[in-house]
């Protein structure tokens, strides 16, 4: 379904509804506000369906929980939202819904005078039945801190887009639960990834279109067939334990690698 490179969704340089928990301090908040222009991180991808079908996936709570982190959106100008990445009070996020116009843009916030970073969708319709999403995730500022925090939302963005991009081909107008078993591990990426695949079972890189299978614990297996495999990521469409889409990954690299195995049933 796509070349195994570093980022699967094909996402062009030109998928938000909350930003990362992980932000910059307080401190670097403020020294931005006072900075130059802020940078914005710019992405697209062409995904399957009309604009009206497009537009439940990204601008819907069910919607963007199929295939990103569970949400909540109250569907209207100003609207509040929330996206959960976690269990922990600190872990949900609240936002605002600053722009509606479906099924053409909307854009999400912190609220009036809260700042921070802002992600807008836009919509436009193409042939053959087919859209593109482009994501305009704003508000960065410059500093050390930003920089680690742009960088990781660009590789974040593109795996989860490409999840938009399965979910929108292969599951369109249904609704999934996520789950999201993610850690901290004390590792750089390659020994993370090492250790995660060879805990679960799995090739470090499986062919693409090769069927694995995943001992998830207590019984469970995870299964399907892989759709795209990176440095340090694999994408599987599952068919074990019920349709739907998965995707492992070792992520960052100062104190610490994050890994995450987010599946989506």
């Amino acid at each position: 379904m796509t070349d195994p490179t570093d980022d699967p969704s094909g996402a062009e340089p030109s998928t938000g509804a909350a930003p990362d928990p992980e932000a910059p301090s307080a401190d670097a908040a403020a020294a931005a506000a006072t900075a130059g222009p802020p940078r914005t991180l710019e992405l697209e991808v062409e995904v399957v369906g009309t604009p009206e079908a497009v537009w439940q996936a990204i601008a819907t709570g069910p919607g963007i929980s199929s295939w990103y982190v569970p949400h909540t959106v109250e569907e209207r100008p100003g609207g509040a939202a929330t996206a959960s990445f976690g269990d922990a009070p600190e872990m949900q996020i609240p936002g605002r819904v600053a722009a509606w116009d479906p099924p053409r843009r909307i854009m999400f916030d912190g609220g009036e005078g809260v700042g921070g970073l802002a992600f807008e969708w836009l919509v436009e319709a193409r042939d053959q039945g087919t859209c593109i999403v482009r994501l305009i995730n704003s508000g960065f500022g410059d500093g050390d801190e930003w920089d680690d925090q742009y960088d990781a939302m660009r590789e974040g963005w593109g795996l989860f887009l490409y999840n938009l991009q399965l979910h929108c081909e292969h599951f369109a107008g249904r609704t999934a639960t996520s789950m999201q078993p993610m850690g901290m591990w004390p590792l750089d990426r390659d020994a993370a990834w090492a250790r995660l695949t060879t805990e679960l079972g799995l090739p470090a890189t499986p062919a693409l279109g090769e069927r694995v299978s995943a001992d998830a614990g207590e019984g469970l297996e995870l299964a399907g067939t892989t759709v795209a495999v990176g440095s340090n990521h694999v994408a599987l469409l599952l068919d074990t334990p019920a349709p739907g889409t998965a995707f492992l990954a070792a992520e960052g690299s100062h104190g610490g690698c994050g890994v995450s195995v987010w599946a989506y049933l």
